[in-house]
């Protein structure tokens, strides 16, 4: 088994029953509770050095986006950063993705899913760093599957962007550093093979994922990208879409060898 993901929390720790307790346990992560205060928040993730902060986005002495800029300022050990709120802005909301975070929630949240993505957001760091050995993958069966989860999604078949999507989704789980090479790897290897160009490309993955938005059902949107989807927000970008459903892809495999 993994080490314990490390999360700080900023919520009182009698608000969670013994049960919602036990799913921060089923997923491995190991939780701390901190007060909704800026400034003790950050001296928490300066000596503790987590792997996961969940704040508010509103606290006492510093907000969110305040915590975040002091991390990047004083280059702390940067933690995968979750800033919750109680209402959705999308003004406010821009404003904190912005800033750094790496997910916005809306409470109240789905504890189990909201669980899910934390590891599979960890485990994404732990495959980009080699931490996880390289494994036998069935290039059939993982075509398989990643065509079943592009028809889930709403990416129509028909249109280029779809093979694009699927090409470069098997591409990142088989290398998943390439994820941070789009515009000099990813893109020019799918482009060679269709005897197109990166640009093309490009713009045909951005049109399938839109495609995808515009008739996908929200909950299977949901199911795969999490709570930060709404209808009145921003579509992920090409990266984010092939980094997060190669990512679950690579753990799915790696649970199941």
């Amino acid at each position: 088994m993994n080490n314990s993901i490390k999360m700080i929390l900023t919520e009182e720790v009698t608000d969670f029953s013994q049960d919602a307790q036990k799913v921060f346990q089923n997923f491995n992560i190991l939780t701390t509770f901190c007060a909704k205060d800026g400034e003790e928040l950050l001296s928490r993730i300066r000596s503790e050095e987590p792997d996961v902060v969940l704040m508010d986005s509103f606290m006492t002495r510093l907000d969110a986006i305040g915590v975040i800029r002091n991390i990047k300022r004083q280059n702390l050990k940067e933690p995968k950063l979750i800033v919750f709120s109680t209402f959705h802005s999308p003004t406010l909301e821009r404003e904190i993705m912005n800033a750094g975070a790496n997910y916005f929630v809306l409470k109240p949240y789905n504890l189990e899913q909201l669980c899910e993505n934390i590891s599979l957001m960890t485990a994404g760091d732990n495959l980009l760093s080699g931490d996880i050995t390289p494994m036998k993958i069935d290039k059939v069966a993982v075509e398989v599957k990643v065509t079943q989860i592009l028809h889930e999604i709403g990416v129509p078949a028909h249109i280029k962007g779809y093979h694009y999507l699927r090409d470069s989704i098997m591409m990142a789980i088989e290398k998943p550093e390439i994820i941070n090479a789009v515009t000099k790897q990813l893109y020019p290897t799918v482009a060679q093979k269709y005897e197109t160009t990166s640009s093309r490309v490009e713009r045909a993955i951005r049109h399938a994922i839109e495609v995808a938005w515009d008739r996908g059902d929200l909950e299977v949107l949901n199911s795969y990208f999490g709570y930060t989807i709404h209808n009145d927000r921003g579509k992920p970008t090409n990266s984010e879409f092939i980094a997060m459903i190669s990512d679950r892809i690579r753990l799915q495999l790696k649970f199941a060898s």
